[in-house]
């Protein structure tokens, strides 16, 4: 049953740690400063508890134990004869452990929720005191996520005495110090159980938890896994308890049968309980600790070089990090599984350890520097055959990350995972085995915590990804020459002390073996130096123009990610593309011009009032920021971007009128929502040009939450512009989307910017479409040469653009569940169908009516409908071209070119 518990127990905390990584970016956002910092404290209270509930299970037991070993005279006359209060010892100790366990799993049942709920609501809260104490303000988060997590910290170390107690037949108090035969395989099998389950947990939130029943409901069913966890405790304490019985007899303890005896204290005046003193770590238990911890440290490191040297090859949706981060917890599972059953016939588990850190390290570079066209050729190939033989696209893109993250990260976190049971074998003793697995594990947590820092912080932006991984290997390597030579002086003594014994050669084999040991963890250590040498800096780069083609104009690795500028080419043009973490955002091609100039200025034409200021959030290539330089009268430009190597590319990019270097913009590097949180600042103008609503941690920008909070800051007749993709999601999602936004703004409406792309126009304020406004506003030179330059070369092209209003978008949504923090069903939900994106647009344009103009004459109107006739006959081609219909395409865009052949943005699909 422990495993069972434990590994219950695990995928409950996986599910909770989700979630809250996921509450934590509503609350610190989602840069990585940030995050890092609120994830830490989630594995700093992992650490904490592994600690204090290893020395309290240590405790518990000796203090049961001491009381029936040494009873005082009163104590041992009501056990002779027959007190049915009197306990023996194995049964009470088994009674307290696992209502300790029960207390545990209770506590993080009732936590786990309260944390989950609390967490966005405290947001607010964050934001004012990040302004007045900001180290006031992060005890906020630490406290809400390091309180439970400390709970889950405690029932490993917990479960460990249990089993312990259960199985040894005795629970005296020990005094010897020295390692203990067999603990590390005992420890082995529940970390096993324990990381198995946190697998589970993980496949669960991502793949049907949160996609099925939100934040809330994923956080409620992992309290009910809690509370069977707790149940089943707390009724084996109740069946440990029910078989005290007084007497000398003798307990059945699993399969071993323990005597009860009892004996008088040796002095009168004993001490109460003599290992409640001052337990000073070992000598080995501290080498132990330190090597644990560089080794944790090291393999986080690894998890965060991986994140960034997978990236060109796997998508950013929650389903990739799902993958990769089951795929390595798996792994840690199954090689924690396989070395459990080669502790006991390893004479040596420091030399164990060492080796496989050092090989952890070494396989690690082969995987980087092997990652390539071949791997490429896999992946395609394993997608393409699981797509014809199932038909699924989520399927085939999830086994096509499979792929990737078992190249990667499976073999060295197997051997990572293996590593556990043979360093408790080492470090750990009978006299404090909770406690001291307890401050093993503690010590490999925050050395994780040191090693995320230090990687992401430090190392990356320094030396690059590739350097990055060759430095912690060789650290891994040089780790584990030091395991091994920590070993070293056991094996010399044990050959020493059977040199003139029968078993003299016996000696001298071990001897042997563990020089061998040491010279192959050198050679891991030459192979991996040798590999960083010859591997290229820019390694990943090169893979990355493999992946999408192009020439590399710029790439930076930084903390936040890699960011790329690359020159491409169509049949007609060069243009620039931006790639972060390997995924196109954004370029400076004729249609990516189009769509973002046009969610700038098509607002502020439209606008009620006069715009003064303007927040962008998302600074991409700076066209959607760079064209608020155009607009006269704007007296505050701001834009919010969150990777400064984002905004060190945009002097790349073409049509952003050079804004990366342009006073009037003021630059703040904090991500879209907390800027709006931790800000009172109200803006005439706040429009949006994030990633793709289905990006990992991008949905806080397109909850109905959110909306309140950008409804907030805005002046009066204020507009919220939101980048709607069409092509990035099914048809059902893009409903949903909608309804986040109309349900907070009362003045909604729809504008096709671009044949993929649609904006939301939203306003706490009615927006009128007033004809000489606009005709007015769009004859300033700059902005109709901006706009001519695109495609939109007058008043009434512009006006074209127009689908729906608010009563179109409501009967479009009719009862789809809007996006909300708490439902972000659209960051899970399932991958996009071939044909979505020509079944939404088809959808979505019979929407269309006439755009309800004020002061407009009929002659007027008559030129907006044949503006949009053109444009809608260009959209019809298009469908065609989807379809395969060449004929029609041909027709259609004859049609087109005849009515508006000048038109740069027909031109530019025309000549493709």
């Amino acid at each position: 049953m422990p495993a069972i518990l434990l590994f219950v127990s695990g995928a409950a905390s996986l599910i909770y740690q989700v979630i809250w990584i996921k509450q934590l970016s509503l609350v610190v956002g989602i840069d990585v400063q940030a995050m890092t910092v609120g994830v830490s404290a989630f594995f700093i209270g992992l650490a904490a508890g592994n600690t204090l509930f290893g020395r309290i299970a240590d405790r518990v037991a000796s203090n049961v134990a001491h009381r029936s070993t040494h009873p005082s005279p009163h104590q041992l006359t009501r056990q002779l004869t027959c007190d049915p209060d009197a306990e023996p010892r194995a049964d009470g100790v088994l009674s307290r452990l696992w209502l300790l366990y029960g207390m545990l799993e209770a506590g993080i049942a009732v936590m786990g929720p309260v944390t989950t709920h609390a967490l966005p609501q405290s947001a607010w809260l964050f934001a004012v005191l990040q302004q007045h104490a900001a180290a006031l303000a992060w005890c906020l988060p630490v406290a809400l996520v390091g309180i439970p997590a400390c709970l889950m910290g405690g029932t490993l170390p917990v479960m460990l005495r249990v089993t312990l107690s259960s199985s040894a037949g005795t629970l005296a108090s020990t005094q010897d110090d020295k390692p203990t035969e067999g603990l590390g395989r005992l420890s082995g099998v529940l970390y096993a159980a324990n990381t198995a389950g946190a697998t589970i947990g993980t496949l669960a939130a991502g793949f049907v938890l949160i996609h099925q029943f939100g934040v809330s409901g994923a956080a409620w069913f992992a309290a009910a896994l809690n509370v069977a966890a707790a149940a089943a405790a707390c009724g084996a304490s109740r069946i440990f308890r029910s078989r005290l019985v007084p007497g000398d007899r003798v307990l059945s303890v699993g399969r071993v049968s323990v005597p009860v005896e009892f004996h008088a204290p040796s002095e009168p005046n004993a001490p109460a309980d003599p290992d409640h003193s001052a337990h000073t770590p070992n000598a080995s238990l501290i080498r132990a600790a330190w090597l644990y911890a560089i080794a944790g440290g090291v393999a986080m490191g690894y998890e965060v070089v991986w994140a960034q040297a997978m990236a060109p090859l796997i998508s950013t949706r929650a389903f990739a990090f799902t993958v990769v981060l089951a795929t390595c917890l798996a792994s840690m599972a199954i090689g924690s599984a396989l070395a459990q059953r080669f502790v006991g016939r390893i004479h040596d588990p420091w030399r164990a350890f060492g080796f496989l850190v050092a090989f952890a390290g070494l396989i690690s570079m082969l995987g980087l520097a092997g990652i390539g066209p071949f791997l490429m050729d896999i992946q395609a190939g394993v997608r393409a055959w699981v797509l014809a033989t199932w038909g699924s696209m989520s399927l085939a893109m999830c086994v096509g990350f499979l792929v990737v993250a078992l190249w990667l990260a499976a073999a060295p976190t197997l051997l990572l995972g293996a590593a556990m049971p043979f360093l408790t074998e080492s470090g750990a003793s009978h006299r404090r085995p909770a406690g001291d697995v307890g401050l093993l594990v503690a010590a490999n947590t925050a050395g994780g915590v040191a090693g995320t820092c230090t990687s992401g912080f430090a190392l990356i932006p320094a030396l690059g990804v590739v350097r990055t991984l060759g430095l912690l290997a060789c650290m891994a390597a040089l780790t584990g020459l030091v395991a091994a030579w920590q070993g070293w002086p056991a094996v010399r003594s044990q050959a020493r002390s059977e040199a003139w014994s029968d078993t003299r050669s016996r000696g001298q084999f071990q001897g042997a073996k563990h020089q061998f040991a040491g010279l192959f963890i050198g050679l891991a250590f030459v192979l991996t130096g040798a590999l960083v040498v010859t591997t290229p800096a820019d390694h990943l780069a090169r893979v990355l123009i493999g992946v999408h083609g192009g020439t590399l104009i710029s790439y930076e690795e930084s903390a936040g990610g890699s960011v790329a500028v690359v020159e491409q080419r169509s049949q007609t043009q060069d243009f620039r593309r931006l790639y972060i973490q390997g995924v196109s955002n954004s370029g400076d091609a004729l249609t990516s011009l189009r769509y973002m100039r046009l969610q700038t200025l098509l607002p502020l034409i439209v606008h009620t009032g006069e715009a003064r200021s303007v927040l962008v959030i998302g600074a991409g290539t700076g066209i959607t920021a760079g064209a608020t330089l155009v607009w006269p009268g704007l007296e505050h430009r701001v834009v919010a971007e969150l990777l400064p190597a984002v905004i060190r590319g945009i002097p790349e990019f073409h049509g952003n009128f050079d804004m990366g270097h342009d006073k009037r913009i003021e630059v703040r590097l904090r991500d879209g929502r907390r800027e709006l949180l931790s800000r009172e600042e109200q803006y005439d103008l706040i429009t949006l040009e994030p990633p793709p609503p289905s990006a990992a941690g991008v949905v806080n920008l397109y909850s109905s939450d959110f909306y309140r909070i950008a409804a907030s800051r805005l002046r009066e007749h204020g507009i919220v512009a939101q980048w709607l993709p069409l092509s990035t999601q099914n048809e059902a999602d893009t409903r949903s989307l909608i309804a986040s936004f109309i349900q907070t703004f009362p003045y909604a409406s729809l504008w096709t910017t671009e044949l993929h792309e649609m904006m939301l126009i939203g306003s706490n304020e009615p927006i009128e479409l007033d004809w000489p406004t606009i005709v007015h506003r769009m004859s300033d030179p700059q902005v109709a040469s901006a706009l001519h330059d695109v495609g939109v070369a007058s008043p009434e092209a512009m006006l074209a653009t127009w689908v729906t209003d608010q009563s179109g978008l409501a009967y479009y949504v009719a009862d789809a569940s809007p996006v909300t923090d708490d439902d972000p069903r659209i960051e899970y939900a399932p991958w996009v169908r071939r044909d979505a994106f020509a079944s939404t647009l088809t959808h979505v344009l019979a929407l269309r009516g006439p755009p309800p103009l004020s002061n407009a004459s009929s002659t007027q109107r008559l030129a907006v409908d044949r503006e949009t006739t053109t444009l809608h006959t260009f959209y019809r081609a298009a469908l065609d071209a989807y379809r395969g219909d060449r004929d029609a395409w041909a027709a259609d865009m004859d049609e087109v070119m005849q009515a508006d052949g000048t038109n740069p943005y027909y031109r530019w699909f025309n000549a493709r």
